[in-house]
């Protein structure tokens, strides 16, 4: 059976365009949040929020800023469903350049940090959550986290903010369901007034199954992108995540449409999904950014050699 408490994340755009710059045409972005809000999906993050005095727009696409008239223009004409969300990665975004959520298309914003950066991901989400959004805190590389120190993080994020949610990010796709199952547990000792979010690479084929575990275990905020779409190995796939969940608000039919008509072209442009570099980094919990490096050299497919590379990084 379904509980209605658990929502739904698709961040397609926002986690897709890692791979691409952000440089998503108009077009596709609203292909998708038509698919999505049609799905029933609660949220979508529809990119980052930086700032361009910080990062350069020669370098990004649109969607690595969110300016306001851009979501608009992309999102003109579909019948608002779903809630549209933007990530902000700490020292990538002015403060000044939030507006209040009254005058925004943005509903909610999702800081992302380090365990050592969780101050900063306090005084940005306070910024925000006075300024009206929804917030939520995404704790990336957790299985890299020293525990104390992880500890610590959660106790002041449960008593100096008002986050809707904190995430377990398994940002290199190296966590088991055990290990998913005692994470999940302790952000949900630690959170007495806020919902766990589970975030899931997709590095070792676990990123679905894992998923499911956060939710068996109580996590009630969960991401996913349609067809899997991602940096290097990706995500959870929404369309298998709507699938599992039995709640009856939710259509899998746009998604699977979706895919049909902008999923499978895109596949044939960028790369995406289970590629074994990439279950080679999420095995030894290192960032795939070595995996994504040979995939672009001739090498690309020397899978031993690569192994062995790592590996003997590992060593030293």
């Amino acid at each position: 059976m379904y509980r209605e408490e658990i929502k739904v994340l698709d961040c397609t755009v926002r986690d897709g365009g890692l791979i691409n710059d952000h440089f998503f045409e108009d077009n596709f972005v609203r292909e998708i949040y038509g698919a999505i809000s049609a799905s029933g999906v609660d949220y979508m993050e529809i990119g980052y929020k930086a700032s361009k005095e910080i990062l350069s727009p020669d370098e990004f696409g649109k969607w690595k800023f969110c300016d306001e008239d851009d979501i608009k223009k992309a999102i003109d004409g579909i019948e608002k469903n779903t809630k549209l969300s933007a990530m902000v990665d700490i020292g990538r975004v002015e403060k000044k350049h939030i507006i209040p959520a009254k005058d925004s298309v943005l509903d909610m914003m999702r800081v992302a940090c380090y365990v050592k950066d969780v101050d900063k991901a306090i005084d940005l989400v306070n910024e925000m959550d006075s300024k009206g959004y929804e917030t939520t805190i995404n704790i990336m590389a957790v299985s890299k986290a020293i525990e104390v120190e992880l500890d610590e993080a959660l106790d002041q994020i449960e008593k100096e903010t008002k986050v809707k949610a904190v995430y377990v990010v398994d940002s290199f796709g190296s966590l088991y369901s055990e290990n998913v199952h005692y994470l999940v547990n302790k952000y949900r000792t630690h959170l007495k007034t806020k919902e766990v979010g589970m975030h899931a690479h997709n590095n070792q084929q676990l990123a679905y199954a894992n998923t499911i575990e956060a939710i068996r275990k109580g996590a009630n905020f969960v991401d996913a992108t349609v067809y899997g779409i991602g940096r290097g190995a990706g995500n959870c796939p929404l369309e298998l995540l709507v699938g599992f969940l039995k709640n009856p608000k939710f259509d899998i039919r746009p998604i699977l449409e979706i895919i049909e008509k902008e999923m499978l072209p895109l596949r044939q442009e960028i790369e995406w999904g289970y590629i074994i570099p990439y279950a080679i980094t999420g095995m030894f919990n290192e960032h795939p950014r070595a995996a994504m490096a040979l995939r672009k050299t001739e090498n690309r497919d020397k899978y031993r050699e690569f192994y062995d590379t790592i590996a003997a990084a590992e060593a030293d």
